[in-house]
């Protein structure tokens, strides 16, 4: 299934992103200098990683009937450097009344979410330039 997202500039680094219905502000922190009007593109990718992973194991555990309604993902993000390949720093917060049998199964699910799954497969790009019309 193919999905799209598409962005339009609306400020000095903020974009109008639409994915189906729904628009989001992307920004960039004023230390970057843009005017911090919603999370950047990097922060996003980190928020992509830890709902889809949060959601992949909320459907397997609803599945098992487990109660995992206080569960937590955090992701933290540090895009490659010289040198340095991407690090992605998950942390799982399950509850306390999870079995070790569980917690261990949760945490192999979650690294079959999609988007973990995409971002350690092989990516491909493929690109063209449309120009718009002078009369918008």
């Amino acid at each position: 299934m193919a999905m799209k997202a598409t962005a339009r500039r609306t400020g000095t680094y903020r974009q109008a992103v639409t994915v189906r219905g729904h628009r989001l502000v992307v920004g960039e922190p004023a230390e970057n200098g843009g005017d911090d009007s919603g999370p950047s593109a990097q922060e996003l990718l980190a928020a992509a990683l830890a709902s889809c992973t949060a959601t992949t194991m909320e459907m397997y555990a609803r599945r098992k009937g487990w109660d995992i309604e206080d569960m937590e993902v955090a992701c933290e993000y540090s895009p490659a450097e010289r040198g340095a390949p991407t690090r992605f720093n998950l942390v799982l917060r399950f509850p306390g009344t999870l079995t070790d049998e569980q917690v261990e199964r949760l945490r192999v699910i979650a690294a079959r979410c999609p988007v973990h799954r995409t971002l350690e497969g092989e990516v491909m790009f493929d690109e063209r330039v449309e120009r718009l019309s002078l009369t918008r």
